[in-house]
Formats: C-alpha cells, structure tokens, sequence
C-alpha cells in the first residue's frame, strides 16, 4: 500500500515561507501594472474609475497566481481523512489534478486521491480543507457570489453582474447549479439548527446568549404571518390532456412567511414611520407545518422562552389562527386592522357603489369605533343595518357581521395604540412582497425543489447567518 511519506504528503509539514506565493516574476508583472495605471492617470479622458478598472483588470493575474501556490500549499497538507465520515483513506495516489473556478480566475492544482472504506468512495481529503462542493469546482468565493446573486436576480442577469463588477466570467448555467446547491446547504443547516433548538441543551445555550443582549425588563415577542403564491411548472407540457380529462392544471402554489422580534425593538424613524430594528424571518414552501416547526425554531432563538407575552398579528386566515393555537397557545392574538377595515369597506361600496364620498362618510365612524376598541358596537350596528337590507346587499352585510364575530376578540386596536403595539401585520407582508420581488417575475416558473434553495439563501442572509455558509464572510468585528 502507498504511504503519505512515499508520495510526498506530510500533514503536519512545516509551513513554507511566505516569499513562495509571490507570483512569477513579480517585478515584471507589477511594473506592467503600474505602467497601465499611469497610462490611464495621463490620460486626458479618463478618470477615476477607469484607473480603477486598470488595478482591477492587472491585479487578477497577480493575486490568480499567488491564489494557486497558496492553494496548492494548503492541499498539500491536507491530513489523508474522508470529509464525510473522517474515516482514514487508503489506497492513496497523488497527481489528480482540478481546475478550479476563483474570483480571480481559473486555477490548476494537483490533489492526493484515497479510498474511504466506510463510504466505499474514492474522496480528495484537499476539497474539504479548500471549501470546494463535493460537486463542482467552484471556490467558496464563487460559491458566494452564486448564492448571492441569483437570489437576487436570474441567472442571466447574474452572470452579467459578476463580471462586470467582480471581473470573472462565469457562466448563468456555472452561477445557477452553484446557487441551487449552497440553497440545499443552506436548508440542511436550517434543519439542523431548528431541531438544536428542540433539545435542552439547545435551548440552554440560546438562553445563555439572550441574557447578554436582552435586557433585564420584561419584554413582549410580536409575531407575524402572511403567505403569498408561487408559480410553478406542475405538470408541465400536459396541460391540453390534463384539462381534456376535466383537471385544470395547478400552477400556482402558497408559500408561507412569519416574522418575529421583540417590542423595545420597534422604534419610530425621524419622519415617524414604525421601523423594526432586529426581527427573524422564516419563509418556505414547504407547507404551513414546516413553517410552524421553522417559525417556532426562529422564535425561541428571539427570546420565546424568556418573553413576558407573546403577540400574533396576521389577517383572518384560519390556518395562521390554527398554527397559532397550536405552536404558540395562550398567546394573545390580533387581526390587521387594514384587513378588518377592507371588509368594512366592502359594506361601503354595497350601500353606495357610485358614490366614493357617502362611502367615506359611512365607513369612517366605524372605523373609529374600531380603533377605540368599541368592536362591539361596530357588530351591532351592522347587524341592525343587515335587518333593514334584502337581497344582495343583506347577504353582504350579513357575510362581513359573521367576519367581525369569528375576530371579535382579535380587535384590541386602542389596546394596542396605548401599549405601542402594531395594528396589523405590515411588517410580515413588506417582507412577502420583498420576497415577491424575486420570485415572482414575469414569465418565471419554479420547482419546489428550486424555489426553496434560493428561499432559504435569502433567509440565511436577512437572519444574519451567512457566516454559516461562508465562513470567509464573517464580520472580524463580531469575533
């Protein structure tokens, strides 16, 4: 059997001097630099930026070929262990050599091969020290500038953005499969993070950190749900059978969101707008049971365990009120008062439906009412307006009376007004439409398999947890 010594491996070799992961022929290659860079600076027509494009254009191939040799060094020394299951490899033989995908360009380096007997596969113990995908070549820079991107834009457009300002090409196709992969990452590590915090110890720890970023005070712990659709390609290309057997083709799908922070965390802008200023965010389209397993995760790493009360605001759908009873019983519940009032002004424009003004004039007491925390009244009086009403326009008073009864103890509004509470769930929905923004572009369809990898990206960055996925982007500040 080949040995680590016999084909030049020493895990625990001495570092080499820094000096050699100075390019080749450093002088020259910065000399041609410099001179490109004054070129521009004499320039009568150009400016900053395009002096900025020369150190950008010229820096590549320096820092490409100090990237290599580093790299190369760091594979090197990489101990001869399965990345799965750390598992010593045998079998082992050098001189595999991979190109590799780097902010700076493609780089080639030459890694020793093993055996994993446990995992009966050959594995390259230097992939898992370098950060690279188990499928792929992409550096964990691209990776990032993958998952970044396209959770923000197509592919397509991603591929035009990191060139131009990152100055590598990379292809929609290299940029896609990247992102869908670190998504399928991301929700592994969500998966594992939510069920630590189903366990003592889990919830231990996170009480332990609580305490150095609460306060002493009591607090209250808002939480808001919502959901919106997403298109997707069910189906697809069986629309014309499925309908001749009388089926209609599904397309569009519910994905489900919550948000949850504390109170003394909403605060008022200088032009006295609410504005929120730390909260977690859940959004999947896994169906409403993973968002009550995901949202409760969230919750408890916000401060459920040790909060003084608990807050659901959402609108009147019955699943949120049913999710809410259970993951978070003996919470006070709300409805939104702007949902609360469109139904008001569905009996507006029934009793005056050319007439915007008398509409206003009749639904603004009410309104009041409502806000006063005189529900009650705002009940009976519809109901004494129903009595005196026949056909449709009874049906329509009589359908908005039974709304308010199923939510009459969800409209504490003047409660709210006093305590600094939200009204209604604005919060949640902004947060449903930034998402929309994304996923819901013309001509777009979705899988469900892609639609939650890129969700899940996009949470992981609005959660503060990119770190988790890209170490390298860690704030130096926070450690």
């Amino acid at each position: 059997m080949t040995t680590t010594k016999e084909i030049g491996l020493e895990c625990n070799a001495t570092p080499k001097p820094f000096t050699v992961l100075l390019p080749a022929q450093p002088e020259r290659l910065l000399l041609g630099l410099a001179q490109r860079v004054h070129d521009s600076a004499c320039a009568a027509d150009q400016n900053l930026g395009h002096l900025e494009e020369e150190l950008l254009r010229g820096g590549h191939e320096v820092f490409r070929q100090m990237l290599e040799k580093a790299a190369q060094q760091k594979a090197d020394v990489a101990s001869p262990q399965c990345p799965h299951c750390q598992n010593k490899l045998s079998r082992l033989s050098a001189g595999h050599f991979t190109t590799i995908q780097t902010r700076f360009g493609p780089i080639r380096i030459q890694r020793v091969r093993g055996y994993c007997r446990r995992c009966r596969k050959w594995r390259y113990a230097a992939d898992a020290v370098l950060g690279l995908p188990e499928e792929g070549t992409q550096s964990p820079a691209v990776q990032e500038m993958a998952a970044l991107t396209v959770s923000k834009m197509p592919a397509t457009e991603a591929e035009q953005v990191v060139e131009r300002l990152a100055g590598v090409k990379i292809s929609a196709a290299t940029l896609g499969r990247a992102a869908r992969q670190q998504g399928q990452r991301a929700q592994q590590q969500r998966e594992q993070l939510d069920k630590r915090m189903s366990t003592p110890e889990g919830r231990a720890q996170q009480d332990r950190d609580l305490q150095l970023q609460l306060p002493l005070e009591a607090f209250t712990l808002v939480i808001e749900l919502d959901a919106w659709n997403i298109r997707e390609r069910d189906d697809w290309g069986q629309s014309a059978t499925l309908r001749g057997q009388g089926q209609e083709p599904s397309r569009w799908h519910w994905a489900y969101g919550g948000t949850c922070f504390r109170l003394n965390q909403r605060v008022q802008s200088e032009a006295g707008r609410p504005m929120i200023l730390s909260r977690g965010y859940v959004m999947t389209r896994g169906g409403v049971q993973a968002l009550k397993e995901q949202l409760w995760a969230e919750a408890m790493r916000r401060g459920l365990g040790r909060a003084n009360e608990v807050l659901i605001v959402a609108d009147g759908a019955v699943w949120i009120w049913n999710l809410a009873g259970d993951r978070f019983p003996g919470a006070r519940q709300r409805v939104d008062f702007y949902h609360v009032s469109q139904h008001l002004w569905a009996v507006a424009h029934t009793l005056h439906p050319d007439d915007p003004v008398a509409a206003r004039a009749w639904v603004q007491p009410l309104l009041t009412k409502l806000k006063a925390d005189e529900s009650c009244e705002v009940i009976t009086e519809l109901e004494q307006l129903q009595a005196r009403l026949e056909g449709t326009s009874a049906a329509v008073v009589q359908k908005e009376v039974n709304y308010l009864q199923s939510h009459r103890e969800r409209m504490d509004y003047g409660t709210a007004k006093q305590k600094g509470e939200p009204l209604g769930s604005g919060a949640m929905e902004s947060t449903c439409r930034q998402y929309q923004c994304r996923f819901k572009r013309p001509g777009q369809f979705w899988s469900p398999t892609g639609d939650e990898a890129l969700m899940c990206l996009e949470t992981f960055r609005r959660n503060d947890r990119w770190h988790l996925l890209f170490p390298h982007a860690a704030d130096p500040s926070k450690n």
